[in-house]
């Protein structure tokens, strides 16, 4: 039975697609331009960029007299009035289980946030368990937050796969342990030198084909 480590925004669950729902709504309501959502996408950064300075950049850039603390509360709850678990990916992690694989999500960010995602979309009874940066203390790449999420679900190593988007945190992680990997391309093209992932391809359902298929 071996491992399957997933990331959870735009792996698992599409943060991409909520965050610009939000983003437009909101942008309409506070009477910026339309394009100004080039803007505050590439603020947010896929959502790299802490919260507090997404509110802060926000706050700026329109002269808003709103607490950042309100900002960041409604960018979180926007997000996840609109984030859900598509049924195809929930059927593909039955199929995985089904095969004899193990999915534990790990994932960066803050517990109250990640925790939220995985409850409220019903992913919590699709994966074995899942480790969020925030809560012990290590982020990805670090190998580290791996060996944990192993020891939650108290397995080996040995045969685990690491499926993800990000380069820099997925990949990065899974090179530095000897994994194989899997990458979401998300129409990126791949520009690290240093590591490559096993298999790309461009969403979460070849991506489970590839390892159950390896």
């Amino acid at each position: 039975m071996p491992l399957l480590f997933l990331d959870l925004d735009d792996t698992l669950l599409d943060r991409g697609g909520p965050f610009r729902a939000w983003a437009e709504g909101f942008l309409a309501a506070v009477g910026a331009p339309p394009k100004d959502i080039e803007w505050l996408l590439s603020v947010d950064a896929d959502g790299l960029t802490d919260r507090w300075d997404v509110a802060d950049a926000i706050r700026s850039r329109y002269q808003l007299r709103t607490p950042s603390i309100d900002l960041v509360d409604a960018l979180h709850e926007g997000v996840m009035e609109r984030i859900r678990l598509d049924p195809l990916v929930a059927c593909a992690l039955r199929i995985a289980d089904d095969a004899g694989w193990v999915p534990v999500v790990v994932t960066n960010g803050t517990s109250r946030q990640e925790d939220a995602k995985i409850r409220r979309t019903g992913l919590d009874r699709y994966v074995a368990d899942w480790v969020v940066a925030d809560e012990v203390g290590v982020s990805k790449p670090n190998p580290r937050i791996f060996a944990m999420a192993a020891q939650r679900v108290r397995m080996r190593l040995a045969g685990a796969w690491v499926v993800g988007d990000s380069p820099e945190a997925d990949i990065a992680g899974a090179a530095a342990m000897g994994l194989p990997s899997v990458w979401l391309h998300r129409g990126r093209n791949w520009l690290e030198p240093r590591f490559s992932p096993t298999r790309t391809v461009g969403g979460l359902l070849p991506a489970l084909a590839a390892v159950l298929g390896a």
